[in-house]
């Protein structure tokens, strides 16, 4: 169950992402707080929002990183294409859209036979 969040709170989360773009000095004024109302004490408050809105971002950003990836293929002679593609890999890696390689194993015999455990005497 989510917890309660006060009106600032949620106002905060609401424009760290848009407005803010990410800046959390940003959202605090944006969502109504003092200035005297240190940043961190905000952030460490809803760490956990934070850290589910970010993942959530990463996600929502993984097309952009992909479809960045089909230009580079379109144009491969474009300047700055190994950085876009730098750029585009990590976003993707950290979205949980990470290249996996396939490893097969295959046996002539499906039983084999293990040399016998040792014992030691205590």
């Amino acid at each position: 169950m989510a917890r309660q969040l006060t009106e600032k709170q949620q106002k905060f989360l609401d424009v760290l992402f848009e407005e803010a773009r990410g800046n959390p000095v940003t959202a605090k004024k944006l969502a109504g707080y003092s200035e005297n109302n240190p940043t961190s004490a905000i952030t460490s408050s809803l760490q956990e929002e934070i850290a589910d809105l970010t993942k959530k971002f990463i996600a929502s950003t993984a097309t952009k990183a992909a479809y960045s990836l089909s230009q580079v293929i379109d144009n491969p002679t474009d300047l700055g294409n190994k950085e876009k593609m730098i750029a585009a890999k990590d976003i993707l890696d950290r979205g949980g859209f990470t290249k996996t390689d396939k490893v097969e194993v295959t046996s002539a015999s499906p039983l084999f036979i293990l040399p016998p455990k040792e014992h030691e005497n205590n």
